[in-house]
C-alpha cells in the first residue's frame, strides 16, 4: 500500500512538473510568434512607403512639417530621428504603424 502511494505521488508530481515545463514552452512560443508577426507588419508597413530612385522614403516630418526623403535605419527610424524628440519618437512610432504622413 505505501509503495502505491509513492508511486502515484511520483507519477503525479512527474506529471505536474511536465505540465509546468510544457505551458512555459508554449508561453515562450506565443511570445516569439507575436514578436514575429509585429516584425513582418512593421516591415510591410515601413516597405509600402513611398521613395525616391535612392532609396529614401518621402515622408512629411512632424518636427518641422516639411516633405523630406530620409533613409530608414534598422529600426525603421528616419535618418533624422532624435532620441527623446516627441515629434521624432511619433515620427518613428507612426512609420512602425504605417500612418505616417507621405508626399
Amino acid at each position: 500500500m505505501a509503495d502505491r502511494r509513492q508511486l502515484e505521488r511520483f507519477l503525479r508530481s512527474t506529471l505536474q512538473e511536465a505540465g509546468e515545463q510544457f505551458e512555459e514552452l508554449r508561453r515562450s512560443t506565443d511570445e516569439q510568434l507575436e514578436e514575429a508577426r509585429d516584425s513582418y507588419e512593421v516591415a510591410k508597413n515601413a516597405r509600402g512607403l513611398p521613395s525616391d530612385e535612392a532609396g529614401r522614403v518621402k515622408i512629411v516630418c512632424r518636427r518641422y512639417a516639411e516633405q523630406r526623403a530620409a533613409k530608414l535605419d534598422e529600426e525603421y527610424r528616419p535618418a533624422c530621428y532624435e532620441a527623446g524628440h516627441p515629434d521624432c519618437e511619433g515620427c518613428a512610432e507612426d512609420v512602425r504603424d504605417g500612418r505616417i504622413e507621405t508626399w
